[in-house]
């Protein structure tokens, strides 16, 4: 296997200290949405993985829930729990934001209905998530 993804809430609490006893951690990325609340709690996040003492390369941050973007009319953004969150973390921490995952209507009935490939019909979606894959990938070979 030469990836396993695990999402896990974000915080220092006892998953993340679980799966670093546990498991050989070679690199993380950090999720976070744009509102204050999360950025707190990301930010201890990414200073426990980045600690000397855990050490575990922090490869990028993703923003989900970045904007609103009606899939009727993908030129428009609402920017519904604040703005630049992502960006912030990235520039306290000097790590790459990899990707910003708009919102729109119909993520939440394509992940009920587990048709998920449906999610990827969004252009907005879909560029993201691409972006997210190409960034991972190209901080993966600066690292090696």
């Amino acid at each position: 296997m030469d990836f396993l993804i695990i999402d896990t809430p974000p915080g220092t609490g006892d998953i993340h200290l679980t799966f670093l006893q546990q498991f050989e951690i070679t690199g993380t990325i950090i999720v976070t949405t744009p509102q204050l609340v999360a950025l707190d709690d990301v930010q201890k996040t990414i200073s426990m993985f980045k600690n000397e003492r855990v050490g575990v390369p922090v490869l990028g941050i993703v923003e989900n829930m970045a904007w609103f973007t009606p899939s009727k009319h993908p030129e428009e953004k609402y920017f519904l729990f604040g703005r630049g969150g992502g960006e912030k973390l990235s520039k306290i921490f000097n790590v790459p934001l990899i990707a910003q995952i708009p919102i729109n209507e119909n993520i939440c009935q394509s992940c009920d209905e587990g048709k998920l490939d449906i999610l990827f019909d969004d252009d907005e979606v879909k560029t993201a998530f691409s972006n997210l894959t190409d960034a991972l990938l190209d901080q993966l070979k600066t690292k090696a």
